[in-house]
């Protein structure tokens, strides 16, 4: 599913565009005003934002300009009324990565965040994420909340192999012979659950990182 935050304080247009993207496997949550999608962006990003550019609290390409100082490969749709020339030029001046006129064909619309997304890929695949919590692997870096979280080397491997496979109970033997018996070291099933305790703290307890009594975990979306 494709989750969507949707900025657009045109109650009929948003209407019609959730209908239609939802029929299609999308997820969206609009957005009446600026400040409404900052605050949800600062707790959780979505795979893509679709931004008009006259909103009642300001203009779309202060958004996006807000947007790209903290995020930048957040795929990012910018929606125009025709003839704004200037407005397109200023979106892609502030990183927007693609544009629709209005009004537009709600295929066109989902085609272009298809679109968009395939291209974003490559970067995605470097960022793997659960609820709240992002890893970066290029970075070798773990984020709550958009906030960098400190882990061991081992809590890194111990989370990137759970995210990896998302979705997906995880064994603990599974876990014992990747993490730990491929490094050489041998060790009981008790530093296991001990490392597990230790992530779990400092990943501040994490709703999506569930543990299958007696067997072993499972990274599961629960937003």
């Amino acid at each position: 599913m494709i989750e969507v935050y949707y900025a657009e304080d045109d109650e009929i247009i948003a209407k019609s565009v959730k209908e239609y993207l939802e029929q299609k496997n999308c997820k969206v949550t609009i957005f009446g005003a600026i400040t409404d999608i900052k605050k949800a962006l600062i707790s959780h990003l979505p795979a893509v934002i679709l931004l008009d550019w006259n909103m009642p609290d300001g203009h779309g390409n202060e958004l996006c300009r807000w947007i790209r100082d903290r995020w930048d490969d957040l795929p990012v749709i910018y929606l125009t009324v025709r003839g704004d020339s200037g407005d397109i030029v200023s979106g892609f001046q502030n990183g927007a990565d693609d544009y629709v006129v209005k009004p537009f064909d709600l295929a066109v619309l989902h085609s272009r965040i298809l679109a968009l997304l395939r291209r974003a890929k490559g970067a995605e695949a470097m960022k793997l994420f659960c609820d709240d919590l992002m890893l970066d692997k290029e970075k070798a870096a773990v984020y709550y909340q958009q906030q960098e979280v400190i882990v061991s080397q081992l809590e890194y491997q111990l989370l990137q192999l759970l995210l990896e496979n998302k979705g997906k109970t995880v064994t603990r033997r599974q876990l014992l012979e990747q993490i730990w018996d491929n490094s050489g070291n041998y060790v009981n099933d008790n530093t296991l659950t001990v490392s597990m305790k230790r992530l779990r703290e400092k990943l501040h307890h994490p709703l999506c990182l569930k543990t299958i009594r007696s067997f072993g975990y499972r990274m599961e979306d629960t937003k």
